[in-house]
């Protein structure tokens, strides 16, 4: 089985949740201001490793591979999905996996204070893609090929390429279905701010993105309307949206309204108390994947890079409630109606809404 290390998504005061956002805040802020939106092409250690597009790819990687021996994955999905995903890598090719499991900005912060320090330890970087677009503009990433690029959304690709959609995560609203009833629920994200709802709705303490997409989508005086009003509220405010998706299942909120569908769905599909429905407009965000620049292991990196897009991995994302990027596996997570965003305009943005977003949610 993979070794893996993980960061606990803890239960914080909502005064810890402030700082811990904040300083979230200044980290990605900082990774963002230094970078241009177009990332320069240069030349990587590995490219020709990487970009090898031969017919024998698969058996010219894993013969290298396995004299490499090991290959390490820095990743946000939860250990619940990414250990058997590991697991079937591991089986299907012998090479040994170890996964360090953090929240997304703490995969940011690894990957780019290894990288600053020349400390070279990870291979392949998967979580969320405004933060692979981050880690891609610090240049701690290289542009790949991979055999199953073209059964991806094309419109998904970031135009330098140096991280491919794998997965797509869902802003939905979860609730418990011991308090809420489905139909109970409002049509739209401005119902919430009736009266009723005071007291029972909670959300994550980074999620500047999503009203900065939902704002956009609803047009600013609109969209800002909603949020104020959504601030008188009090939701509460909770680090880690595993965390938050957890609390609805227990009934320690009623209803989440930036939860992951996935994450609600894995706790669903193992008889959890949790639904989710799509309230409009639903947020779609492309998750990602990449091979670290100066990965230690390059061979197993374009490996396990090429093994997570694959139908095989992906249809196993899938059975597990993680809707997935590659078209030839279908789903039924993702019929709905969706506003898909866009992971540069998030970080090109993300100074302006996390300012409207500690002011309204984090501050009071």
């Amino acid at each position: 089985m993979p070794q893996v290390c993980f960061d606990r998504d803890l239960k914080c005061s909502k005064a810890m949740t402030r700082r811990l956002a904040m300083c979230v805040a200044t980290v990605l802020l900082s990774v963002s201001a230094v970078a241009q939106t177009t990332v320069p092409q240069n030349v990587g250690p590995h490219d020709a490793i990487f970009m090898n597009k031969a017919p024998d790819r698969e058996a010219w990687l894993l013969e290298r591979a396995r004299k490499e021996g090991a290959v390490t994955l820095y990743t946000s999905l939860a250990p619940t999905e990414s250990v058997p995903l590991m697991a079937e890598f591991e089986k299907k090719y012998g090479i040994k996996v170890t996964v360090w499991r953090g929240l997304s900005e703490g995969v940011v912060q690894r990957v780019v204070n290894e990288g600053r320090a020349k400390r070279h330890t990870v291979d392949v970087v998967e979580t969320n893609g405004p933060e692979m677009e981050m880690l891609a503009r610090e240049k701690m990433l290289s542009e790949f090929h991979s055999p199953h690029i073209a059964d991806l959304p094309q419109g998904m690709i970031p135009k330098h390429r140096m991280w491919m959609p794998d997965r797509v995560n869902f802003f939905v609203v979860a609730f418990n279905t011991q308090k809420v009833k489905r139909e109970d629920l409002p049509k739209h994200y401005e119902g919430f701010t009736e009266p009723k709802w005071k007291g029972r709705i909670a959300i994550e303490s980074t999620d500047a993105e999503w009203m900065g997409g939902l704002v956009n989508s609803l047009g600013e005086q609109r969209g800002m309307t909603f949020f104020r009003k959504l601030s008188e509220q009090k939701p509460d405010v909770r680090k880690g949206h595993i965390l938050l998706a957890q609390m609805v299942a227990a009934g320690e909120t009623d209803v989440g309204l930036t939860i992951y569908n996935a994450n609600a769905q894995s706790l669903k599909q193992r008889g959890a108390p949790i639904d989710w429905v799509p309230i409009e407009p639903t947020l779609a965000r492309p998750q990602g994947v990449g091979v670290a620049r100066n990965a230690p292991h390059p061979h197993a990196a374009a490996l396990l890079a090429d093994f997570i897009l694959s139908p095989e991995a992906q249809t196993l994302l899938n059975s597990m409630g993680r809707p997935p990027a590659n078209q030839k596996v279908k789903s039924n997570l993702n019929n709905f109606n969706y506003v898909m965003t866009d992971p540069s305009l998030v970080v090109d943005e993300a100074e302006k809404w996390n300012q409207h977003w500690t002011r309204l949610f984090l501050t009071k």
